[in-house]
C-alpha cells in the first residue's frame, strides 16, 4: 500500500497539530511556580491514555490467542508462545507500575514513563529475535512492514508524550509527592 502526499498531510494534521499545541503549552512559563498542579489540560489526556494502555496490551494478548493456539501445534511453537507471552506480560507489568506511579503522583513517574517508552522498541526487537531464532528464519520473514510501521508510530507518539512530560510545568508541579513523614516533620 502506497501513501500519497495527501495521506502524509492528513497524518501530519491529525498528529502534528495537537502535539504542537501540547508542546507549546508545556513550554509557557508559569507566573506562579505553584500553578498549574494536578491532572488537567494535556496531562489529563496523557493520564487517560496511560490508564488505558494496559487494556490495549491485554487486548493484544487476547487477539493473539488464535495464533498462539496454532503455534502450540508447531515444533518449537510453545517456546515462542511462552516467550512472547512473557515479553508482553513484562511490558504489561511495566505499564501498570507507570499507572500506579502516575496515580500516586510519584516523582519516579517521569523516569518510569521514559523506561516504558524505551521498552516499546526493545519488546518489538526481542520478540522478532525470539521468533526468528526459535524457528531459524530470517527476521525479514517474521516481521511485516505493517508491524514495523505500527511499532514506529507507537514509539513516535509516545516519544512526543515523553517530551511533554519532561518539559511541562504542570507535570513538574504535579509529580513531587512528599512522603507523609516529611510532611509531619515540616509541620
Amino acid at each position: 500500500m502506497q501513501f500519497s502526499i495527501w495521506h502524509w498531510a492528513i497524518l501530519l494534521l491529525l498528529i502534528g497539530v495537537p502535539v504542537f499545541f501540547a508542546v507549546r503549552s508545556a513550554i509557557k512559563p508559569s507566573q506562579n511556580p505553584a500553578d498549574p498542579v494536578g491532572f488537567g489540560g494535556w496531562l489529563m489526556l496523557l493520564a487517560i491514555g496511560q490508564s488505558l494502555s494496559p487494556l490495549r496490551t491485554l487486548a493484544a494478548i487476547g487477539s493473539s490467542s488464535d495464533g498462539y493456539n496454532q503455534l502450540m501445534l508447531v515444533p518449537n511453537g510453545p517456546m515462542v508462545v511462552y516467550g512472547e507471552s512473557a515479553l508482553l506480560l513484562a511490558f504489561l507489568v511495566l505499564q501498570l507500575v507507570v499507572v500506579v506511579a502516575m496515580l500516586r503522583r510519584s516523582p519516579w513517574f517521569k523516569q518510569l514513563f521514559l523506561a516504558q517508552w524505551l521498552a516499546i522498541p526493545v519488546v518489538f526487537i526481542l520478540d522478532a529475535a525470539l521468533v526468528s531464532t526459535v524457528f531459524r528464519v530470517r527476521v525479514g520473514q517474521v516481521v511485516t512492514g505493517n508491524a514495523i510501521a505500527t511499532s514506529i508510530a507507537s514509539f513516535a507518539m509516545a516519544g512526543l508524550w515523553v517530551a511533554y512530560v519532561y518539559r511541562s510545568v504542570r507535570v513538574r508541579n504535579t509529580f513531587t509527592r512528599v512522603r507523609a513523614s516529611a510532611q509531619v516533620a515540616n509541620a
